[in-house]
């Protein structure tokens, strides 16, 4: 089939009965219901543009397997120019949801596609394993599936191991194997957008020692496979706001959940890897799915940061503030930090390394720096607007007040920003300001942008620990040479 529209991901959303529970009930009507319906029409945007003559060049291309179109996601990078595709997309991606939807369908996509273009080291564990990654890869490209995945441990007792746990199940583990399949139970999270995709991907990061082989377990099936239940969190908007209100949080409120496993059988073709601590801690090292993915991460959060940062320059115009030296210096931070991301990806792009398989893949050490930079950059970009903005974000009127021909002549008056900016229009600004920097929804982004990577402390040593590894610090020993020197000229 190849690319899908966005009315075929919708009736795929409507053909399946996967287990939602949302606030204390189950979700009978997916679709309809009000947290995710606007969402679901978000994401079935995106696979529009697949279809328009602007895009479609830039973010898709023909398969050499099949001869269809297929979405640059399931490109594997032979060349600079594969990579700067890729990299098209994402930013497509990103700007249609401003950056604000972490999880759109080219992120698991890109890491399928990595772990398939490298499933030659699972070979000597199991070639089926190496065989059912590239099948898999096959399936979602040629359907155009759009994946969620879950790759921690819920927050248990952190100083105990997951066979350590009062149940030996609470993490996700295997139970046994039957004829017909793998059989697992426990959970895992964070499933961001899990009711609205078409399928699940588990793994896990590196880190598995011995006790640990019941975990180390990697597979995909459908999100509606019997036995897997989805426990969503509190939703951060109701799905009845107006989008005069919130302009964004009606529309790109991305819901996480815990995933739920009572005895789920997967298909042996399903497996990629089970009861292999070695082959677990080989996955990302082997198959670039920190790198690869880091790339649309990276974009996607470049294009999210200078979201924010014009935002916040729009709320000190709106009320002629951004005159001031302080005002200037800290919207100054921001449009450096953007361009200090914007850098350090075509950096990325373009300093790419080449596997011995000829895979290029975007050079690590700018990622790693974006990931490390960012969960600071974007909070402080947050800061400023809130600082801006002031007391004015907390006292604004809703749509509804300025459609009652009584109060309007009021909020003419007293909600006007500078000459030139019209009460209704300095209201909406504070208001795409407030979804940002102070609902709900906006400090789920903030709390995104600072841990979906990992805990960013263990990213950053784990960053130097490379670093130091690779690099002799030629310049400071050379220095000390100099000082060693028993005579210096001093003329």
């Amino acid at each position: 089939m190849g690319i899908r529209t966005g009315e075929q991901y919708i009736n795929a959303l409507k053909s399946r009965k996967p287990e939602i529970w949302l606030g204390g009930r189950k979700v009978e009507d997916l679709y309809n219901e009000d947290v995710f319906k606007q969402p679901i029409h978000e994401i079935a945007k995106l696979y529009d543009l697949q279809f328009d003559p602007e895009y479609q060049d830039k973010i898709t291309h023909v398969c050499e397997e099949t001869g269809e179109r297929v979405n640059n996601a399931f490109l594997v990078p032979r060349s600079q120019e594969d990579l700067m595709a890729r990299s098209r997309l994402f930013e497509a991606y990103a700007r249609a949801t401003f950056g604000l939807m972490g999880r759109t369908p080219d992120f698991l996509n890109v890491v399928v596609t990595s772990m398939a273009s490298n499933s030659w080291f699972l070979d000597k564990y199991n070639p089926d394993w190496s065989v059912n990654i590239r099948n898999y890869y096959r399936h979602i490209r040629d359907n155009d599936l759009f994946l969620t995945h879950a790759i921690i441990n819920p927050q248990n007792d952190r100083s105990k191991a997951s066979y350590e746990q009062k149940d030996l199940y609470t993490h996700l583990g295997t139970v046994k194997e039957t004829k017909g399949g793998l059989v697992v139970r426990g959970a895992k999270m964070l499933a961001t957008l899990a009711p609205i995709t078409d399928e699940v991907i588990i793994y896990s990061f590196p880190g598995f020692q011995a006790g640990d082989e019941r975990y180390a377990l990697a597979f995909a099936i459908p999100i509606d496979t019997p036995g897997l239940r989805i426990i969503c969190r509190e939703p951060m908007q109701d799905g009845k706001r107006s989008v005069f209100d919130h302009p964004l949080a009606s529309r790109y409120e991305e819901m996480d959940a815990i995933l739920a496993f009572d005895d789920v059988l997967v298909p042996w073709d399903r497996v990629f890897m089970y009861n292999n601590v070695e082959a677990a801690n080989s996955l990302y090292p082997m198959t670039g799915i920190a790198q690869q993915p880091a790339h649309q991460s990276g974009v996607r959060g470049y294009v999210k940061l200078a979201f924010a940062t014009e935002v916040a320059c729009k709320v000190a115009d709106s009320i002629g503030v951004d005159g001031f030296l302080n005002v200037q210096n800290d919207l100054g931070e921001l449009v450096q930090a953007v361009e200090t991301i914007r850098a350090l990806l075509r950096v990325s792009e373009y300093e790419y390394e080449v596997t011995k398989d000829g895979e290029y893949r975007p050079a690590p050490a700018p990622l790693e720096t974006i990931r490390g930079l960012l969960p600071k950059m974007y909070p402080r970009a947050i800061e400023v607007m809130q600082i801006i903005g002031a007391g004015g974000l907390l006292m604004s009127p809703t749509g509804a007040d300025f459609e009652n021909t009584e109060l309007r002549p009021d909020l003419d008056k007293y909600f006007g920003g500078r000459e030139g900016v019209p009460a209704e229009e300095r209201v909406r600004i504070f208001k795409l300001a407030w979804d940002l920097c102070g609902e709900a929804f906006g400090q789920r982004l903030l709390q995104y942008e600072r841990y979906y990577t990992g805990d960013p402390i263990r990213k950053r040593a784990i960053f130097y620990n490379q670093y130091k590894r690779k690099n002799k610090f030629e310049m400071a020993d050379q220095a000390l040479k100099d000082t060693a020197k028993t005579e210096i000229n001093l003329i």
